[in-house]
């Protein structure tokens, strides 16, 4: 895990990209999904006139209405973190990538961190050196 002082804040001209995208992302999949705006704003909670900014990609518009609008639509969450995590390490990111449906993005990464902890316990539980291992942590409580 990187240091604090290591961590790079997304600047905010990434940030209005990745709304860029994501407001397209939502807009394209409400179109396809047959929703109108009426409909997704309803269902959201969000105002009509509020859901066009967020479609157009706003930069005064936050995540959580891209997320509530993403999630109500079947998007995943993918679609704005991954973008973020690439900028957070200084990766560039090629955001033409999620115009593409992203629908099995969410598992991927799902099964992907799921695989780094498995590995990561079965490292812990193997006999070495007690100082090569990390604590364990029960979860699961008393």
């Amino acid at each position: 895990m990187p240091a604090l002082s290591k961590v790079v804040a997304p600047v905010p001209e990434r940030l209005e990209q990745v709304r860029q995208v994501s407001g397209r992302l939502i807009e394209e999949r409400r179109k396809h999904s047959h929703i109108t705006q009426r409909q997704l704003s309803i269902s959201t909670g969000i105002g009509v006139r509020w859901l066009r900014e967020i479609e157009a990609g706003n930069p005064c518009s936050t995540f959580d209405n891209h997320l509530r609008c993403a999630f109500a639509l079947g998007l995943g969450a993918s679609h704005l973190f991954v973008p973020l995590l690439f900028m957070e390490h200084e990766v560039k990111f090629p955001l033409a990538l999620l115009l593409d449906d992203p629908g099995d993005l969410d598992e991927h990464c799902i099964a992907s961190i799921g695989d780094y902890y498995v590995a990561s316990v079965a490292r812990q539980l193997r006999p070495g050196p007690a100082t090569a291992r990390s604590p364990v942590i029960d979860l699961e409580g008393p």
